[in-house]
């Protein structure tokens, strides 16, 4: 008897489709038509597919009218090879710290499957399904193409202090170029930071996946101090610890040794640097408590920093000095090399140091301080008020006005009692000189925030492992070392005519041969030359608030 399988198939597939759609298929006709009608429908309004928010409302209109409506994904036969292109893309998201799912992954995923077993089975392809799918990978392709671009996070509506503006890049003319040229990889890899600092962070994310996948570190047991010459069972727990973190290359039979010898000593100092601690070999308070903390905390860290890299802009400059606030240090970069270091004095917590670019022009030596309005009024004022001899101890000027042609002011001639801090009509200006809080170099890059890096009289404060102290200026330990360095290329300039025009006493303002990028930043987590993993505290709580930010799920319809 003959089978009526294929019959009841194609009555079936009838039921479902319409007949033309079954019998020679025009599948980019239709769903061109489908989405066409579901653009229409939302008529400026979000775009909902699937139960998904499709994030691109505002531009998947313009960029489909463009095209008259015809897919970008679907081709005749069904889901064109960039569309797969784009999945395997996003399957690996993490790689580069970012969430698979807030890529609409689950539900193209299913309607890939869905399409790929209609077509083997019937030989057609539902319109409708696949309308869906070509909106929903258009939309994913735009969102990726954005967090690779300028991050998942906006920092200026998320971090007040941040002012440094990123790349920017046309993604519709993107996303045209890669469909155009069958380039979907590379286009995308081509939105990732171009800077070695992510790469190497994203390196280290790997890393640090397997060690928590694995159960991160063991915790540490509190105790007194562990230090060389030691033994117990502490002694083994530390050496298992600074195993996993790869701080401690084991010598042959000494894996389960109580001993603190100098081969553990060296690993704890090479822990105690990576976390800019004291490098003293000892287990005191302080490294015990980076040691413990875990291991996906450490993950998160490197994930949050990560997303800064895709805040800056695309090029930092051949040679440009940075100050990573929470480092407290200073460096000048060449050609993706530090070429100079030095420690450096930031903002206190509630006076934080902003994040931002600027251009250094000018050195000025032995500097007059204009004394900020808020420090003259609220932490000055009340010493005059207390001594009035404070002012012309400390070789502090008064004028009324800010300009060059600011009249001085006697102080004797103010009644200080009546000034108040909400009422200070003038400018305090403290010569140069030993006691000048700028010291005798400042680095001059106009910005709107009245921050500029400067030396200090105050070199004790270098000694501190946290060093935020400052009113929001940058305060460097070598200042003449950094001008010379700036000024290398000049015959009149070097460190000893420099430090004898300091001895001077005199102010002059020296223009840069060649102005300087400078770029304030704000990193706990990098890797360096060396390929080693540094770790440092979140001191304005910046980490924190941008790691909940990055935890919340995608936006959905409701």
């Amino acid at each position: 008897m003959r089978s009526n399988f294929p019959i009841i198939t194609l009555l079936v597939a009838s039921l479902l489709f319409p007949l033309n759609t079954v019998f020679g298929q025009n599948l980019t006709a239709d769903v061109s038509k489908r989405i066409s009608e579901r653009i229409q429908i939302a008529n400026g309004t979000k775009l909902v597919c699937r139960a998904e928010l499709l994030c691109g409302s505002s531009i998947l209109p313009r960029f489909y009218a463009k095209r008259s409506f015809t897919p970008a994904w679907i081709g005749e036969s069904g889901p064109l090879p960039q569309a797969l292109s784009l999945v395997a893309e996003i399957a690996e998201a993490d790689r580069d710290g970012l969430i698979a799912k807030d890529y609409h992954l689950e539900t193209i995923s299913t309607l890939l499957r869905r399409t790929n077993s209609e077509k083997a089975v019937f030989g057609f392809v539902d319109p409708d399904q696949a309308a869906d799918l070509d909106l929903l990978l258009t939309d994913t392709f735009l969102i990726f193409a954005s967090h690779h671009l300028s991050g998942r996070v906006n920092p200026e509506t998320l971090q007040s202090e941040w002012f440094i503006k990123g790349r920017k890049r046309d993604l519709l003319k993107v996303l045209e170029e890669a469909l155009g040229q069958d380039a979907v990889e590379d286009s995308l890899a081509d939105l990732k930071p171009p800077h070695p600092g992510y790469e190497k962070l994203k390196t280290t994310l790997a890393i640090y996946r397997e060690i928590v996948k694995k159960g991160g570190w063991p915790p540490l047991t509190n105790g007194p101090v562990l230090k060389r010459g030691n033994h117990g069972e502490r002694v083994k727990e530390l050496r298992a610890y600074l195993r996993v973190t790869g701080d401690l290359v084991a010598a042959p039979g000494d894996a389960d040794s109580q001993r603190f010898d100098k081969n553990l000593e060296n690993g704890v100092r090479r822990f105690q640097s990576r976390h800019g601690l004291k490098d003293d070999g000892a287990v005191g308070p302080a490294t015990l408590e980076a040691m413990n903390v875990p291991a996906a905390d450490r993950l998160r860290q490197i994930e949050v920093n990560m997303e800064r890299w895709r805040w800056l802009p695309e090029a930092l400059g051949d040679r440009y000095i940075q100050v990573n606030i929470a480092d407290f240090t200073l460096a000048v970069i060449e050609n993706n090399g530090n070429v100079l270091n030095m420690k450096a004095i930031v903002g206190k917590d509630f006076q934080k140091t902003p994040v931002f670019s600027g251009l250094l022009t000018t050195l000025e030596l032995n500097p007059y301080w204009n004394v900020p309005d808020k420090i003259a009024s609220k932490e000055i004022l009340p010493d005059i008020r207390a001594k009035r001899s404070y002012l012309a101890k400390n070789n502090i000027r008064v004028y009324r006005g800010w300009g060059s042609d600011a009249e001085e002011v006697d102080p004797a001639s103010i009644n200080w009692s009546k000034v108040s801090e909400n009422d200070f009509p003038f400018r305090l200006r403290q010569d140069p000189g030993k006691k000048n809080p700028l010291g005798g170099v400042k680095f001059v890059f106009p910005n709107e925030h009245a921050v500029y890096i400067h030396g200090t009289p105050y070199n004790a404060l270098f000694e501190k492992e946290s060093r935020g102290f400052s009113h929001g200026c940058i305060r460097i330990e070598n200042p003449v070392e950094l001008a010379d360095y700036l000024l290398r290329n000049t015959s009149d300039w070097n460190s000893e005519s420099l430090l004898t025009a300091i001895e001077s006493g005199k102010n002059r303002t020296l223009r840069l041969p060649d102005p300087t990028p400078v770029h304030i930043l704000y990193f706990t987590a990098w890797v360096d030359e060396e390929g080693m993993v540094h770790f440092r505290n979140d001191i304005y709580g910046h980490d924190a608030e941008l790691a909940r930010a990055l935890s919340v799920p995608a936006p959905s319809p409701n």
